[in-house]
């Protein structure tokens, strides 16, 4: 029920008076959790990823988030408490829908019948459309180019979106004299109210059509499947959306087509981790590497650079490559990448190497440490 549609704001858990900053960080964490991808399965986790979107589409648009603001999910969603007051109505001989349409500006107001007297062959925007597309780091990394098959409603060749046969055109419909709304009085006793309802005769369409398209059947549309080629511009992040204006299903009566939504999926790479615009790894490197310094050679999202280790690094020591990040979406720059590093202790050492390190230790003034006991003398002098 309408009712129950929860408050875009409570959905990505910010306050009215949010930044863009702040929306857009809210929404990023939320879709990463609820993701499809990392949810296989989940009706409610995908639900709820449906329902972050949704908020989101409708925040991050300043048009969109000022009548939110204002009017609610009525502001933004014509079909939300359609039936609230069940159409327009009079008392007597005042049109409470025109009252409020005085007030609103002749478009109407929740239930209050305006929205319902609107021109039905008026031109109307296609609705919007969602997908998902998966890639990988690297490709996130550099951009990419990945093709999606999609089904969507487009105006009809044939007919051009009339629904009529080549050579026909429809008929104005008599009964509602074209509004696709008729008056239902009820009641009595000089209290009557009057609901408008979809005409019957021509089924809210405000027209007639004798001979319809055979292509569409009259319906002015048709549904076909296309393969959408999508640009992933370098720097997209895991959950994030992109945009294509048109790419959506057609409008009805020459209106403008939605838009399609394509959420980016990106699988993680075990060599980095990535916050913002900046990556994380890690380089292990040898004691004596460590002691003594080295030239290494790191790996980054465009090859491999050489770093100058310095003598005396400690563990856990991190240096930063400057401008070795992801890119931004927008293009303004790059983040740092920063590289952790992991002292290894040896293991299995020769007699060699063993006294090389007892020779070392005197020198470190640490003494000779004591001899570890064998497993198996260990174990022998157990039994006795």
């Amino acid at each position: 029920m309408a009712d129950q549609k929860r408050d875009y704001y409570e959905v990505l858990g910010v306050s009215k008076t949010a930044s863009d900053d702040e929306l857009k960080k809210s929404y990023r964490k939320l879709a990463k959790q609820y993701h499809p991808d990392v949810n296989p399965g989940n009706a409610e986790a995908e639900a709820k990823f449906k329902e972050i979107n949704e908020a989101y589409e409708v925040l991050s648009d300043k048009d969109k988030r000022a009548k939110y603001d204002q009017f609610g999910h009525a502001g933004v969603d014509p079909n939300f408490g359609a039936g609230g007051f069940g159409g327009g109505f009079d008392m007597g001989d005042i049109d409470l829908g025109d009252i409020f349409g005085s007030f609103f500006g002749g478009g109407g107001f929740g239930g209050f019948g305006g929205q319902r007297r609107a021109d039905p062959n008026a031109p109307s925007r296609g609705s919007s459309l969602r997908a998902s597309i998966t890639i990988t780091f690297q490709e996130a990394m550099t951009g990419c180019e990945k093709e999606l098959s999609l089904s969507r409603t487009e105006t009809c060749d044939s007919c051009g979106g009339t629904g009529c046969a080549p050579g026909t055109t429809a008929e104005v419909c008599s009964d509602c004299r074209g509004t696709g709304q008729v008056r239902i009085q009820r009641g009595g006793g000089g209290f009557a109210f009057t609901s408008t309802a979809p005409c019957p005769k021509c089924r809210g369409t405000g027209k007639l059509i004798h001979q319809p398209c055979t292509d569409c059947r009259g319906a002015g549309q048709v549904r076909r499947q296309r393969k959408i080629k999508v640009r992933v511009p370098a720097g997209i992040d895991h959950g994030q959306t992109i945009s294509m204006r048109g790419q959506g299903n057609g409008g009805a009566n020459g209106g403008p087509a939605g838009d399609l939504l394509v959420v980016v999926a990106v699988t993680p790479d075990p060599r980095f981790e990535r916050d913002g615009s900046d990556l994380y790894s890690q380089r292990q490197v040898s004691f004596t590497q460590a002691a003594l310094g080295a030239e290494l050679q790191i790996e980054t999202i465009d090859g491999k650079v050489k770093y100058n280790l310095p003598a005396g690094t400690q563990p856990g020591f991190t240096f930063r490559l400057r401008g070795k990040g992801a890119p931004s979406v927008n293009g303004r720059g790059r983040g740092d990448q920063y590289v952790t590093v992991q002292v290894q202790v040896p293991t299995n050492l020769t007699n060699q190497q063993k006294n090389a390190l007892l020779a070392y230790a005197e020198t470190m003034g640490e003494g000779s440490p004591a001899p570890a006991t064998p497993v198996k003398d260990f174990f022998k002098k157990k039994k006795k």
